[in-house]
């Protein structure tokens, strides 16, 4: 667990234990009960791999404009089409306790509702950001997961989903590590 709690820069090992048990839940990950360092990668019974648009990047932070910007195809692994998938390289720091560092890739699912606690890549006006949502009743409001940041409460006629972030990417060592936050 603190492998991973460092190599992933995370506060807490619960935090490591958490998205472990998340890959685990997704099928990702095997694990091995009563044996230390017993996660292991799954074998056989592939899901297929499609490729999916890197559009530019999201802020995690403030609301900043949206740009579409085609960089990149990534590899995911998917039983869904590639054209309800897309990513995006996150700038800023508000969901450093959700797990989301600045440069990582955000997959998201496209999706024009949520649920509240989900994982959201949302657009206000014409300005972009990745947050949970949450409803309270009518109101809506993106948290963020950093305490040195303020939630964001849009009027709700002004707010669009994009989709949901189903997995983050990270760069360590040129190597491209994923956990998954699919509910």
């Amino acid at each position: 667990m603190r492998d991973v709690q460092h190599a992933f820069s995370f506060r807490a090992v619960e935090t490591a234990r958490a998205h472990l048990e998340a890959l685990v839940r997704d099928g990702k990950l095997a694990k091995e009960s009563g044996v230390a360092r017993g996660y292991r990668l799954r074998r056989g019974g592939r899901t297929p791999t499609v490729l999916v648009p890197l559009l530019g990047r999201v802020q995690a932070g403030a609301l900043s404009t949206a740009v579409e910007d085609l960089e990149d195809y990534l590899p995911v692994q998917s039983r869904r089409a590639a054209d309800e998938l897309f990513g995006l390289r996150v700038r800023g720091e508000s969901m450093t306790g959700a797990g989301i560092l600045p440069g990582d890739l955000v997959i998201v699912r496209r999706q024009k509702t949520a649920s509240s606690g989900d994982l959201v890549v949302a657009l206000v006006d014409d300005e972009a950001t990745v947050k949970r949502l949450r409803r309270r009743g009518r109101r809506v409001e993106l948290l963020p997961e950093n305490p040195a940041f303020e939630p964001i409460v849009p009027d709700p006629r002004e707010l669009q989903i994009l989709g949901v972030v189903i997995e983050v990417r990270r760069q360590i060592n040129s190597l491209f590590l994923y956990t998954s936050f699919i509910r």
